[in-house]
Parts: C-alpha cells; sequence; structure tokens
C-alpha cells in the first residue's frame, strides 16, 4: 500500500490550486493578445443567446462555425460574464451577419479568458460565407463580481448591467405603494448603488427601464416632490445610456457618455434620475376595491393560453372572428415585447418557439412577424401572408416581466415532500396581527389550487386536496383563517377569490382536514374537433329494447323509463375527436385499482363523468342532456412520429399523450343526446370536456364547444361551431390589409359581420 500523502505534498496542492485561482482572478492578457470586443447578436429570443460578434480593428464581424466547439462556447459566455456556454448553434440560426468573418477554424481548450488566445486561421481568413456564422446559449448565471471593461467608446449591447443589478428606490411616502411604479433610478456598481445624471436621460430610456419592471409604459413625474426629497449625498455612475426605446431589457441599449466624477460637483446641472411607470390595468390599485377584484382579459384582439402564469402563454390572435395561433418563424423579443405591453405587461423575458406552452387549434393567422417594438398591437405589425404553411408545432409564445406585486409572500406550502406540494397557509390578520393558519378543505377542488400555484409561481395544479394528516405543517398555523373558498380560475392571488371572510365557517375545521395543493410545471390541455363533430351529425331512431345498458347508466331522457321496449327513441349522435395539445399526458385521477367495473357494457370506468352534451335554447336554458362516462380513455391516433401509450383492452391504462387524440365514434353506446322529447326549433348544442374539472389542465376555456342547430322534425342542422367564447360585438373587426392586421369600423361591415355571427368578410384594401 503506498504511503499517505505527507504534509508537504499537500502543501504542494494547494500552492498549485491558489496559483490557478490568482491566474483566473488576473485580467492582464499575454503580450501580442489581439484586443477584442464580443457581443451577441441577431435574432435571438433572450438576452443570453446569440449569433456571435467580434469587434476588432474598429469593426465588427462574425465567427465561422467550423471547427466551433462546446469549449471555444464556454469561453465567449465567459467572456461575457456568464458563468458558462449550454449550447451552440450552426448555420446562422439567430440569422446571417454582416461585414468580416472575422474567425474561422477556431479551437479552444476552454481555460483560454478571451476569445482571441484561441487557435485560429488568423483575423480575417476564412472562406465562409454568413450562413455559416455561429451562435450560443450561454447559463443565465453571471460571474459574481464580473465587471465588463470596455475596448469601445461606445459599447453597443454589452452594457453589463441586469435586472438584478438596477433597481427603483421609492422615496419615504410612497415605499409602501403596491405595485413600485416611481422613484430613483439606481445602478449597482462595484458594490455600491450609484445615481445616474439625468442630463442626458430621455423617455426612451424610462420606457425600458419600466418594460424591465412589468409596466406597459412610462409617464412624467411631479419634479417639485423630488427636488425637495433629495437629501442624502449623491454617488453617481460614471456612464449615461442611450436606449431607442424598443429594446426589451436595459442590456440592449447603448452606452452614453461617459460622467465626469467630481465628487459632489458631479451633474452640477442636473438631478439623479427619476422613472415613474404606468401599470397595467390587471396591476393598477383601485382605491375603492384595491386588489380584491378578480382580473379578467377583455383584450379583443390578442391573448395568451396555455401558460401557467400571469404574464405567459401561447399568442393568439383573433381574425375574420376566429382565434388562431402566430408561426414562431422570425418571431423575436421586439414582436414579443409589443405582445406584453398590449396586454398591460411589461417587455418580454423570453419570445417562446416551437410550441413551448402548448399547441394551439384552427388557423394560424399570422407567420414570419416583423415590428418595429412601438407598435401598440402586434395587429399593427407586417406578416409574411404568402408563407402559412406552417403546423402548430410552430405556435409562438411569450413570456413578459411583471411587477412585483409580493403575492408569494402571503402564501406557502407546509409539510410537503418537495416545494411543489403541501399544506396551504395564508398570513391573515387575527386580533390585530398577522398570523399564519390554514384553509378550510369545504369545497377545495382544482381551481381553487390552480390559483394557489398560479399565486405560487409554481405552475399549474396537478392535485387538490381535501385532507392533509399526512403532512407536518406548522402546528402554530394549524388554526383556520380562510373558508368558503370559491374561485374562478382568473385570480391571481387566493386572497382574490370569495370567501366567508371574518366570519368563518368551517365544521370539520383544520388541522388533518386543511386544504392542500400539488403543483406541475406541466399539464395537459384537452381540447375538442369542432370541425368533426359538425360534419359526423345525425339522427338515428333506435327501439329502446335495445337500449337498455344505456338507460341504466343513465344516458337517455327521463322520460325513457314510463318507455315501452317496443318505443323508439330519438337520438342525436355525432362523434367527437379529443386532442390533448397540453405539455404531459391526460390520464384519470383515479387510481387504477379504484375503476368501477360496469357489468351491462363490460367495461371499467376511470372517470364517472368525462364529458357532458346538452342542447339548449337560444336563452341558455337545457332542453335536452347527456354525459359520457370515460370508459376508456385511449390513444386513437398520435401525430407522426408520437408513439400511441394507451389503450383500454385487456384492463390497459387510460389516458391521452400529448399530440395524441382520442375519439369517441358516432356509432358508440352513449355518443348521442336523447332528443325525443324536444320540439322543432333553433337550439345551441355544446360540449364540455372535464366538466367537473377531475384532471387539471392548463387552459380549461377551450374545453367548450359550441354550435347553432336547427331542427325540424325530421332533419337536423349544425352550423358554426367554435371552441370557447364567442368573440363579442365590439363595432370593431379585424381585417387583413396589405400585409398586416387592421380595425375598422364601417356599419356595413358591422352589420355584415352581425348577420353572419361574427365571420367578418375579408377585405382587401
Amino acid at each position: 500500500m503506498p504511503p499517505p500523502c505527507s504534509l508537504l505534498c499537500r502543501l504542494a496542492t494547494l500552492l498549485c490550486v491558489w496559483a490557478l485561482c490568482q491566474a483566473q482572478l488576473d485580467t492582464k492578457l499575454p503580450p501580442g493578445t489581439p484586443i477584442i470586443q464580443l457581443r451577441l447578436a441577431g435574432d435571438k429570443h433572450k438576452h443570453y443567446e446569440g449569433r456571435v460578434e467580434v469587434y476588432y480593428n474598429g469593426e465588427w464581424g462574425t465567427v465561422c462555425d467550423d471547427d466551433f466547439s462546446i469549449h471555444a462556447a464556454n469561453v465567449v459566455c465567459r467572456e461575457l460574464g456568464y458563468v458558462e456556454a449550454v449550447s451552440w448553434s450552426p448555420s446562422s440560426k439567430y440569422g446571417k451577419g454582416e461585414g468580416r468573418i472575422w474567425l474561422d477554424n477556431v479551437h479552444c481548450s476552454g481555460l483560454e479568458r478571451t476569445l482571441a488566445q484561441c487557435e485560429s486561421n488568423g483575423f480575417g481568413v476564412s472562406d465562409c460565407k454568413h450562413s455559416e456564422d455561429v451562435g450560443v446559449v450561454c447559463s443565465q448565471r453571471r460571474i459574481a463580481g464580473f465587471k465588463f471593461i470596455s475596448t469601445l467608446t461606445n459599447n453597443v449591447e454589452s452594457l453589463n448591467v441586469q435586472v438584478e443589478d438596477v433597481r427603483i428606490r421609492a422615496i419615504s411616502s410612497q415605499r409602501k405603494r403596491v405595485p413600485m411604479t416611481e422613484g430613483y433610478l439606481e445602478v449597482k456598481d462595484g458594490g455600491k448603488w450609484r445615481q445616474i445624471c439625468d442630463l442626458e436621460w430621455t423617455e426612451m430610456n424610462s420606457r425600458v427601464i419600466c418594460g424591465m419592471y412589468g409596466f406597459p409604459g412610462e409617464k412624467r413625474y411631479n419634479t417639485k416632490v423630488y427636488n425637495f426629497a433629495w437629501r442624502r449625498k449623491k454617488n453617481y455612475w460614471g456612464f449615461g445610456v442611450n436606449c431607442t426605446g424598443n429594446e426589451a431589457s436595459l442590456h440592449g441599449c447603448k452606452l452614453g457618455h461617459k460622467v465626469e466624477l467630481r465628487g459632489n460637483t458631479t451633474c452640477e446641472k442636473g438631478l439623479p434620475v427619476v422613472v415613474n411607470c404606468v401599470p397595467g390595468r390587471a396591476f393598477a390599485p383601485s382605491h375603492a376595491q384595491g386588489f380584491s377584484k378578480a382580473y379578467r382579459v377583455e383584450q379583443p384582439l390578442v391573448r395568451l393560453r396555455g401558460g401557467a402564469n400571469i404574464g405567459e402563454g401561447r399568442v393568439e390572435v383573433l381574425k375574420n372572428g376566429e382565434w388562431g395561433t402566430v408561426c414562431d418563424d422570425s418571431w423575436n423579443l421586439e414582436a414579443a415585447t409589443v405582445v406584453c405591453r398590449e396586454l398591460g405587461f411589461g417587455s418580454a423575458k423570453e419570445a417562446l418557439t416551437g410550441g413551448k406552452l402548448g399547441q394551439g387549434m384552427g388557423p394560424v393567422h399570422m407567420n414570419e412577424v416583423k415590428c418595429s417594438g412601438f407598435e401598440k398591437s402586434l395587429t399593427e405589425c407586417y406578416f409574411n401572408r404568402d408563407a402559412l404553411g406552417c403546423s402548430h408545432e410552430e405556435d409562438a409564445a411569450v413570456r413578459c416581466n411583471v411587477p412585483a406585486m409580493g403575492f408569494q409572500n402571503r402564501l406557502r406550502l407546509s409539510g410537503g415532500r418537495n416545494p411543489f406540494e403541501g399544506r396551504v397557509e395564508v398570513l391573515a390578520e387575527k386580533n390585530g396581527s398577522l398570523v399564519w393558519g390554514t384553509v378550510c378543505s369545504d369545497s377545495w377542488g382544482t381551481i381553487e389550487a390552480t390559483v394557489v400555484c398560479r399565486q405560487l409561481g409554481l405552475g399549474f395544479a396537478n392535485n387538490a386536496f381535501q385532507e392533509t394528516w399526512y403532512w407536518s405543517g406548522d402546528v402554530s398555523a394549524d388554526d383556520v383563517v380562510m373558508s368558503g373558498v370559491r374561485c374562478s380560475g382568473t385570480e391571481m392571488t387566493l386572497a382574490q377569490c370569495l370567501h366567508h371572510g371574518k366570519h368563518l365557517d368551517c365544521p370539520r375545521g383544520g388541522g388533518r382536514f386543511a386544504a392542500g395543493v400539488s403543483c406541475s410545471e406541466t399539464a395537459p390541455d384537452l381540447v375538442l374537433n369542432a370541425q368533426v363533430v359538425e360534419h359526423t351529425t345525425y339522427l338515428e331512431d333506435r327501439p329502446m329494447y335495445i337500449l337498455q345498458c344505456a338507460n341504466e347508466e343513465h344516458c337517455l331522457s327521463s322520460s325513457a323509463a314510463a318507455a315501452t321496449s317496443s318505443s323508439y327513441r330519438r337520438l342525436l349522435r355525432f362523434s367527437s375527436q379529443i386532442h390533448n395539445n397540453g405539455l404531459t399526458d391526460f390520464r384519470p385521477r383515479a387510481a387504477h385499482n379504484s375503476w368501477i367495473w360496469h357489468e351491462c357494457h363490460r367495461h371499467y370506468h376511470s372517470m364517472e363523468v368525462f364529458t357532458h352534451y346538452d342542447l339548449l335554447s337560444l336563452n341558455g336554458t337545457k332542453v335536452a342532456e347527456g354525459h359520457k362516462a370515460s370508459f376508456c380513455l385511449e390513444d386513437t391516433q398520435c401525430e407522426e412520429g408520437i408513439e400511441k401509450r394507451y389503450e383500454c383492452a385487456n384492463f390497459g391504462q387510460q389516458g391521452i399523450t400529448v399530440g395524441c387524440w382520442d375519439t369517441y365514434r358516432h356509432d358508440i353506446d352513449c355518443q348521442w343526446i336523447d332528443v325525443t322529447d324536444v320540439v322543432p326549433g333553433d337550439y345551441i348544442f355544446q360540449v364540455v370536456i372535464n366538466p367537473n374539472f377531475e384532471v387539471a389542465e392548463s387552459d380549461y376555456t377551450n374545453n367548450v364547444m359550441k354550435c347553432r342547430c336547427r331542427y325540424d322534425g325530421h332533419r337536423i342542422w349544425m352550423y358554426n361551431c367554435y371552441i370557447g367564447e364567442r368573440p363579442e360585438i365590439t363595432g370593431y373587426n379585424i381585417i387583413e390589409c396589405d400585409g398586416h392586421l387592421s380595425c375598422s369600423k364601417p356599419f356595413c361591415l358591422w352589420m355584415t359581420t352581425f348577420q353572419r355571427g361574427l365571420n367578418s368578410e375579408k377585405i382587401n384594401a
């Protein structure tokens, strides 16, 4: 056995490590190393990714992807202040650059301090084209204490100021205001917060700052208040800032002129910068109600769907009376920011592509969208109407900056095995002080759990629990402080839901019967194919003697109980094709061993009620109804490249895989509405999937399908089927005009739209 390492050996090892650390901290480069500057440019979706561009010899240029590797990407990212690289992309993924291709055949070991130290053909020696420009994706984590050393007089897109390095500091009279919309702008540099001189400050700069903090706009502030408010010693930053106004964050702005720091006489003719932001309607406090009223989107032209948190989702646009998606070709932060500001949020944090927040249904309305960043609506941006060959796998989505409301500080999950589950505990006022307590589990369900997960930023609800004895929560928080909770699902906080207020009523009490939740970052999303329903509808007169099983399962109207076996029932039959467009499989809530066997039909029911079928009068009154038990949830068909996972045969696992659909054919039992007692007339046919919210989904608004229906006593017509809510008549309509969408309000178009059920004509301007 070799002898243990001696003290001298260990000392030598420590010295080697110390020397390596010193070498990494040493910012001096070997003599003769070319001085370069790097930036990430192009059609990027996040500030930490993009096409690698090099500033050398007074000119910006690109890097060829030949021989490029993850080691070279690590060198690039560290040189820009990020901890490491996540990936790199060849073939001009972020668009083709311009000018010189400075570097080709780059070989890095990964230990170099600058890309200029890596082996290459030499600056400007390349046989590449800009179609081979390389790009990188860096880690979001920044190198601690990293300070950008500019080699340029005007450092473009390389200002080392991130969101965490900027703050709006309110004056004392406004510090309790939520959200904080106004105050001094301060930048953290060298461990100290510093102010910016306002001599070159513009409204465009304020627009960018407000966008970073979740606000769609900016406004002037009361200068008199701040002329007297500044009492502390000024400590100015050494630079100005020059933004054009369409940047998603301060990271995209240019450095302004250098500020000469002269102690108390710095910025002698100016004052520290103050920004005053305008909050979106969802975050603007009302003097009468505060934030007690739930926020409901009333945006008529653009909406977000499928997002777990407020300010994120798949982008959908209303065109010709029909909601459709946006293709991700050329989708970037500028276009995403227009969407975010339009909906009352700040600038975009991410422009998501590839159906990352779920796939939509229906048409793809816009492709290759190009925005300047100053449009008031995405519908004002130009797009390519001749390139609509996109599938829903390419649906564009956004994540927006939203104001810091402090909602997460008033709610917590306790006792769970991980941060995504636990007993729900809220901070409430009791006897004049704030205490933690539980929520009564009476009437507690998936919708309430959805609001909790959203408030905590934990994604979607996975389960709602009415017993939590298996989670050992904080004993001091066992008392119930909230009862009678009923949510609509649109609320941002649990406090916005209806509840009993101070007059609590919870017979079972808290403790082991307190409400609990489990959350998930992904969820399924079921959507019915409306066209299949519309095209497969017909009437059938069926004798009662072969409907005994259906009658036992309550699939016929109440009058069937008194019907003779020789009588007939008139059935409205149709097929339904239910797609899972979410990000995870749809599975029955009940465990496999608790499914109920139905002897008559010889099958298991994994959900007691999976769909409701209703025939309504034009004023919404039910005239006939049916239901469909989910005895067989399986993958009937899937998109290309996706394998079926669920099959009902042989007591198999039930569910619907992402990208697959389950088809209930028109000729199976209970796939109907009994219309025997319905008189001829005009009706509304309605299908509701997952009506009791037994299984959590990312979007319940698309679980309802409605059709207009005409019955003359012998035949039936189904037409104008749509998913979700029919767009309201506002007098405005969206039309296509010269490659962009716009609004028009001629009376004749309004009447045409009204008469055709909001199916507006396409107008060629």
